[in-house]
């Protein structure tokens, strides 16, 4: 039986331990050197990077996200043994878990260890597909030769290097596809490794429940539960004609993913297709002011993130949801694309006046998508507004003084509100 050990990364026939380095964590399976479709994912990304800048958290439970009337952007596992879950309200988490460490996210920081792990990925493929900061697929076929050893050696190298140099530690799924990948790497966590080779698909799948399929959200496991499927030994009994009628391409997709096939290929040129940002409030709010400043703001961190991937947007959106969760979602087509932070808070601050007095609101959002290079970007004037031009150079011109001299090195007055 194949083996690998997990530390030293030393290939051996099956064994209870390394005999070269003495560590009992060998993986064992009959096709560990024959797969070479991954899918790493962080192991509570966000709160493992808190708890390796800040020692004393070490055994704390941790939850990031906003205040009380925020969600749970991740938890830790101490955490989560007390049932806290990603997008939980943050007063339910709290209620299951009062003593918990409560951060504000900082996602600058989070974005930079992000890129430190993408640069690792990049020495092993250059068949990437980030699905987030925290995870992503890789295709490491015919990479053998290059580091002389199989995909799966190369992988447990990857998170062994994420410890000991970025201290934050990932989970492998391996396997002959993209949603076989995904659904190993979530078998073991955190520090897992997990394996489905082809000739066992069929056998694992079969009494699995449907929802660890990815994209199968609340709604959609509610239209599954109604016609009577609940695993995928369900799924098998319906013919791919009839889950197509009942489910429309959901149904295809699904009759395919019962029987472990996946033709997508790992993408390393998958397009953006927005940029956005949004905020819940401590509070529900109606002031103008507040409201303002926060859209300054998130129009700014949409511009930066922008010019920082060299795109620009065409179309301008904003996000409302009022006291009774209802959303309110306007968006307007600009002329040309932009990357323009004071453009973007114009257009966004255009369509909030269009809304009217409906607040108070609990959460305030806007983006830009219909992207498009940035070379693309704000290359016609507007006769309706000749400071356009200049206020644009003036955007220039700060963003080049905060990237020698840092972010808070120039702050526009209506930021302070």
């Amino acid at each position: 039986m194949p083996a690998l050990c997990r530390d030293c990364f030393s290939i051996l026939e099956q064994e209870a331990r390394c005999p070269s380095c003495g560590s009992p964590r060998i993986k064992t399976h009959p096709e560990l050197f024959d797969l070479s479709i991954a899918h790493m994912d962080c192991d509570a990304f966000y709160a493992s990077v808190e708890k390796r800048d800040n020692p004393d958290l070490a055994d704390k439970p941790v939850i990031i996200g906003g205040g009380k009337r925020g969600v749970v952007s991740t938890a830790c596992y101490v955490a989560r043994i007390r049932g806290v879950r990603s997008a939980m309200p943050m007063f339910k988490a709290l209620q299951l878990c009062p003593d918990a460490v409560v951060i504000k996210p900082r996602m600058s920081v989070y974005a930079e260890v992000s890129r430190q792990i993408r640069a690792m990925m990049d020495e092993l493929t250059p068949v990437i597909e980030p699905l987030s900061l925290d995870e992503a697929f890789m295709d490491l076929s015919g990479t053998q030769r290059l580091h002389g050893a199989p995909p799966a050696a190369m992988l447990a190298r990857l998170v062994k290097r994420m410890k000991d140099e970025l201290g934050v530690t990932g989970s492998i799924g391996l396997s002959h596809n993209k949603f076989l990948a995904k659904v190993a790497s979530d078998l073991d966590k955190p520090r897992g490794f997990s394996v489905i080779g082809k000739a066992e698909t069929a056998e694992f799948l079969y009494d699995k429940p449907v929802r660890l399929i990815w994209g199968i959200g609340p709604a959609a496991q509610e239209s599954l539960d109604r016609a009577g499927i609940r695993a995928f030994s369900d799924l098998l009994r319906w013919d791919q004609e009839a889950l197509t009628a009942r489910f429309g391409s959901m149904g295809y997709r699904l009759w395919h993913l019962a029987r472990g096939q996946d033709k997508r290929r790992v993408s390393s040129h998958e397009p953006m297709k927005s940029i956005s940002n949004e905020t819940t409030f401590f509070e529900d709010t109606a002031s103008l002011d507040i409201l303002d400043g926060h859209l300054w703001r998130m129009s700014e961190k949409v511009a930066d993130r922008a010019k920082a991937k060299g795109l620009a947007g065409r179309v301008v959106t904003l996000k409302l949801k009022q006291t009774n969760h209802k959303v309110i979602t306007r968006r307007v087509s600009l002329r040309d694309a932009t990357q323009i932070a004071d453009r973007i808070y114009r257009t966004a601050r255009g369509l909030f006046d269009q809304v009217g007095d409906k607040g108070p609101y609990r959460l305030l959002g806007c983006g830009i998508s219909d992207l498009c290079p940035n070379d693309q970007a704000d290359v016609s004037g507007d006769l309706l507004d000749p400071d356009a031009s200049r206020r644009s150079q003036a955007e220039r011109a700060t963003d080049e003084i905060r990237r020698r001299f840092g972010t808070d090195a120039i702050v526009k007055g209506r930021a302070l509100r």
